[in-house]
């Protein structure tokens, strides 16, 4: 009888309908499982004693108490055992964690889970494509030392280690390791047809396969997602047993298990990552750090930014991902080893004010250059309510040791399959930068123009917790109480209302006489709710403000038409909306303003040049 059919078993048969007993029998297993045979009670039960010994630190020192079960979780978990996981990976519960979380707290970890394809885009160039091009070169060789080639390529394999700090429920890890496990198969293969020929010992799969999950390392923050990767990545390591045993035919467990996958509990970003092991001793970092902008950082995060990055006041617009990259860098800068690291990022870390944050502190501070990159595509997540962001990939080694030919994926389509490109050397901004004088070249932020040109600057930002704002259904109701206030009301026009033409009104009092304002009470109203808003608010600007209630924030009412190009646009356009407004019109702080523009202006800003620009640069 197998290992599944016994635990079936002993479950349906031994605890009662209603639930009551099944914590209780669940940890007198767990105490069997955890228990060598030769240890165990004399007189253990006949159907417990059939279960072996497997440890491996799954049940050790992992127990707590059951909490009490009823009829419907009894039956959940007999459905579970009844099930054949065979055809599932263990990667899905990533994206089943991810599913039952609730959306605010994945918003503010920022953790969203990668879909075997994409985790693939990391593994492939990062590693597993030129491990196969070794295992190939070897195994087309025919000449004297080819197994012993073959049998040192293997060792190699089993001496590689791979962290993930920002682990998860472990699908990187996973996912790496059975592709490392695939390939181990294909090279005991030759192994053993080499053997054969030169009539050597019987081949005996349990001392051939040496990779093992205690090469894989992670970090995460939540306990659950811990406990899963773990156990995850046991289930892929008794999976690719399976694979193994099928190949040749005979059986290949690892029962007990003596090794276990290093996965720790902690903030990766305050936790010293030698402490699992010193940066010499691993062979590659991967994963997906967490997806959280700048704006929606909480202080802890933005702390940890600032004193990851330390670039002093510059830092404050990187992403949560940034420190990531900055800390990986950092840990394998001087390493005797060539340590390389490949992470899923979000696109903005590689366009606009980012750049020249980020990329300087890598390149300068820690010697890395980029090896391979994926331009930016669609996320995807086998998960509910997954995010939906855009994201590169990113890989980075050592300056000293870094290949000659740089791989760069290109996506026509972000939702589609990317062409391949090779150069000597790759952008921070992700284009071929082979032909410039300095590939690392970056863009800094300048606050006033540095070619003679108009500066841009926001549209108006009321700060008047709605009271000013109208749409068209508002502003008749509002115009039905207080007619005199119509020519008070302007066209408010923000990114959503310039791309789609949609409408809004916003009251404009700044020169109003107090005389005019008397007779409109209702007006009067909304100037002491903004009043008493700003008064309220925990910024001490805001409250400032306070004592000009009639006032905007930013006051933005241009007198000749202006040039407007929206805050936030799809970049699947081929061409920025840039376009003209004229008054009584007045554009909102998510519209960039051109005062007083030319033709000549609107002509360069609309350009093929400007637009090429914008794709690869801003």
């Amino acid at each position: 009888m197998d290992f599944d059919f016994w635990t079936r078993h002993y479950l349906e048969e031994r605890t009662k309908k209603d639930g009551t007993d099944l914590g209780p029998l669940l940890m007198s297993l767990f105490d069997v499982l955890n228990t060598p045979e030769s240890h165990r009670v004399k007189y253990l039960d006949d159907e417990l004693a059939r279960f072996p010994y497997v440890d491996g630190d799954l049940f050790q020192d992992k127990r707590s108490e059951f909490s009490r079960f009823t009829a419907k979780m009894r039956e959940y978990m007999l459905n579970a055992c009844r099930f054949d996981w065979s055809s599932i990976s263990p990667a899905i519960f990533g994206a089943l964690f991810q599913s039952v979380m609730n959306p605010k707290e994945r918003r503010e970890q920022g953790a969203h889970y990668t879909t075997e394809k994409n985790i693939l885009k990391v593994i492939e160039p990062l590693f597993m494509d030129d491990l196969h091009a070794e295992f190939n070169r070897i195994a087309v060789f025919r000449g004297r030392g080819r197994l012993a080639s073959l049998r040192k390529f293997q060792a190699k394999l089993g001496n590689l280690t791979f962290l993930d700090p920002a682990c998860g429920c472990g699908n990187f890890l996973i996912i790496a390791y059975r592709e490392l496990r695939m390939l181990e198969i294909e090279v005991i293969k030759e192994i053993r047809l080499a053997t054969s020929s030169t009539k050597q010992t019987v081949f005996d799969t349990t001392w051939q396969s040496v990779v093992d999950v205690d090469q894989f390392y992670g970090i995460e923050i939540g306990e659950f997602p811990v406990r899963i990767a773990e156990t995850a990545l046991w289930m892929m390591d008794h999976i690719m047993n399976n694979v193994l045993s099928l190949e040749f035919g005979q059986s290949y467990v690892r029962i007990p298990l003596e090794k276990s996958p290093h996965i720790v509990q902690g903030d990766a970003l305050e936790t010293a990552w030698s402490d699992l092991l010193p940066s010499n001793d691993f062979s590659f970092i991967l994963g997906n750090p967490p997806f959280v902008g700048a704006k929606y950082q909480n202080e802890l995060q933005r702390t940890q930014v600032r004193e990851i990055a330390n670039v002093g006041n510059n830092g404050g617009t990187l992403d949560y991902v940034a420190a990531w990259l900055i800390k990986a860098g950092k840990y394998i800068n001087g390493s005797r080893t060539r340590t390389r690291i490949g992470f899923v990022t979000t696109n903005s870390i590689t366009q606009g004010e980012q750049v020249a944050q980020l990329w300087p502190v890598l390149f300068e501070r820690y010697n890395l250059e980029l090896s391979f990159a994926h331009r930016t595509f669609a996320w995807g997540s086998d998960a509910r309510g997954k995010a939906r962001v855009h994201v590169v990939i990113v890989g980075l080694e050592s300056r000293k040791q870094v290949r000659n030919q740089k791989r760069l994926f290109n996506y026509s389509d972000p939702n589609g399959d990317p062409e391949e490109t090779r150069h000597t050397a790759l952008s921070p901004y992700l284009f071929d930068a082979g032909k410039l004088a300095d590939p690392n070249l970056v863009v800094k932020e300048e606050n006033t123009p540095i070619n003679t040109m108009k500066k841009l600057i926001i549209g108006s930002k009321p700060i008047d917790g709605g009271n000013y704002i109208f749409d068209e259904k508002e502003r008749m109701a509002f115009l039905n109480s207080e007619p005199e206030a119509i020519d008070l009301l302007r066209p408010y026009i923000g990114s959503h209302e310039y791309l789609h033409e949609s409408k809004r009104w916003i009251l404009a009092l700044h020169d109003v006489p107090a005389g005019v304002l008397a007779r409109l009470p209702h007006v009067k109203k909304r100037i002491s709710a903004v009043q008493t808003y700003r008064k309220s608010s925990k910024s001490v600007s805001t409250r400032q403000l306070s004592s000009t209630p009639s006032l905007y924030h930013v006051n933005v009412l241009p007198a000749k038409p202006f040039l407007v190009i929206p805050k936030v646009s799809s970049e699947r356009r081929e061409y920025v909306p840039i376009g003209w407004l004229e008054p009584p019109v007045i554009p909102s702080d998510l519209l960039f303003v051109l005062q007083n523009a030319t033709l000549e202006d609107f002509a360069l800003l609309t350009s093929a040049m400007h637009m090429s620009w914008l794709r690869y640069v801003g």
